[in-house]
């Protein structure tokens, strides 16, 4: 798995891929990481299966929760 990849319509599926996968890896269970990241239960499940159904907040909240991070290239402001 890369450790960059663009966050587009067709990667916000690995997004909850990779949440799932760094929850597993840190040994949290849903609940857990529901209390570290703030979130209900039921959103963790969303993120990591339905991330397109979810807020980009709260998403980049599960993220920093998990320890990890998203960046953002290429940002242009039009004239």
């Amino acid at each position: 798995m890369s450790d960059i990849f663009s966050l587009n319509a067709q990667t916000l599926t690995e997004l909850g891929g990779r949440l799932s996968t760094s929850r597993k890896l840190q040994k949290l269970s849903r609940a857990q990481a529901a209390s570290v990241c703030n979130v209900s239960i039921s959103f963790i499940r969303d993120a990591e299966t339905r991330p397109g159904s979810c807020s980009l907040a709260k998403l980049m909240q599960v993220v920093n929760g998990l320890g990890l991070s998203i960046s953002i290239t290429g940002w242009q402001v039009e004239p």
